[in-house]
């Protein structure tokens, strides 16, 4: 810790504000990889394996307390939201998906953005504490006692070297995260698109066999 402190002091001024970008990516990181991994995500083929299991079996409430079940997930509320307009037309329900998958896509993108926008600020910063450095070196070279211009020559130097340096190491992984949690965020809402689809067309199939089978109960679903 002691190197670092003091590596970190090298830097001078301009580290405090990578410091504080570092934080925030941190900060930032860790709810959003705790939020699409562990909170808005669920197995998208084995619960729609149960959901329509329990469909077919004419157990809608079922299939409810199984949505029920996950109340932070994505996909479970997009899923719900057309198992309670079961018993409406089919317009009415694609509407309901269609507003629920519109009401979780903010909820999985937020604060994603930032993350990007951190490693450039952070790379910025160090490249302006990099071209400080400089300057500091280039007046030094202007000064008449040899002793404080190589003490001012090296210190311009370190502030250039180290500012650049930890902008870098604050900037590189906040990008590779940032990848990474989007790419799992993509994935929920594709999860989402595709799903919210399937119990469009589920609901619409099973309708339509109830409709023609004069209300007896509903023969196996292709697939099941």
């Amino acid at each position: 810790m002691d190197f670092i402190a003091s590596e970190f002091a090298k830097g001078g001024v301009f580290m405090y504000p990578i410091l504080a970008c570092a934080l925030s990516a941190l900060t930032i990181a860790f709810e959003r990889v705790f939020f699409v991994y562990f909170r808005a995500s669920v197995h998208g083929p084995a619960f729609m394996g149960q959901v329509q299991r329990l469909m077919l079996d004419g157990d809608i409430e079922g299939a409810l307390r199984l949505c029920n079940a996950e109340p932070a997930a994505s996909l479970p509320k997009v899923v719900k939201a057309a198992l309670l307009r079961h018993d409406r037309p089919e317009a009415e329900v694609r509407d309901a998906v269609e507003e629920a998958t519109l009401e979780v896509q903010p909820q999985i993108n937020q604060r994603i953005a930032f993350l990007p926008m951190i490693a450039n600020v952070s790379t910025l910063i160090g490249l302006l504490g990099t071209i400080h450095g400089l300057i500091q070196s280039f007046e030094a070279v202007g000064q008449s006692d040899a002793v404080e211009r190589g003490k001012a020559l090296s210190g311009g130097i370190a502030v250039a070297m180290y500012a650049t340096f930890f902008g870098l190491v604050v900037s590189i992984p906040t990008l590779v995260v940032h990848g990474v949690i989007a790419a799992r965020a993509n994935a929920i809402l594709d999860d989402v698109d595709h799903y919210g689809m399937k119990i469009v067309n589920l609901l619409n199939a099973l309708r339509t066999a109830e409709e023609s089978s004069g209300g007896a109960p509903v023969l196996p679903f292709p697939g099941r």
